[in-house]
């Protein structure tokens, strides 16, 4: 496992930027806030909410299934790589980005607003291993609490669990 591999689980801030280019490629960015839950210490010290945000990147066989399912709001579970890039603003000041370069999205009912139903609960890609799902009706979570993290390299464990 690379060491660095991220694991997201929270909701998009905005519908996702999609452009494709002259070569056929295409790629597509979006917002994703994580939040961690606020709560309150023996001693009465209320500890609030806190939301981060994180640039999201996808490209490949991933594009056509955010572009077709991916909402503002939408609920997703995203692993991928951490990548950090620098630029010269018009000012010439040289700024960093870090983004995360999704290999694998999914819907996820994060608990904190109810999933789009016209999305499906698991419509879900894998870069990587060629897939791309865009029939939501084809891929509707069995009531589980968590993502489903079968991947088809898993499938030549032949483990029983």
């Amino acid at each position: 496992m690379s060491l660095n591999k991220v694991i997201l689980i929270g909701n998009v801030g905005k519908d996702p930027d999609v452009r494709y280019f002259d070569s056929g490629s295409a790629v597509a960015n979006f917002p994703l806030a994580t939040s961690e839950r606020g709560y309150t210490l023996s001693n009465g010290t209320v500890v609030p909410e806190r939301t981060e945000w994180h640039n999201v990147v996808v490209r490949r066989d991933l594009v056509p299934f955010v572009e077709k399912w991916v909402r503002k709001g939408s609920g997703l579970y995203v692993e991928g790589k951490i990548r950090t890039r620098s630029y010269d603003d018009p000012n010439g000041v040289r700024r960093y980005m870090t983004e995360i370069h999704a290999d694998r999205v999914e819907f996820y009912s994060t608990g904190s607003r109810p999933a789009d139903a016209s999305q499906g609960n698991d419509v879900r890609a894998n870069l990587g291993q060629g897939q791309t799902r865009s029939d939501a009706s084809a891929y509707q979570r069995q009531a589980e609490p968590r993502p489903d993290t079968f991947s088809d390299s898993d499938a030549s464990d032949d483990l029983p669990f």
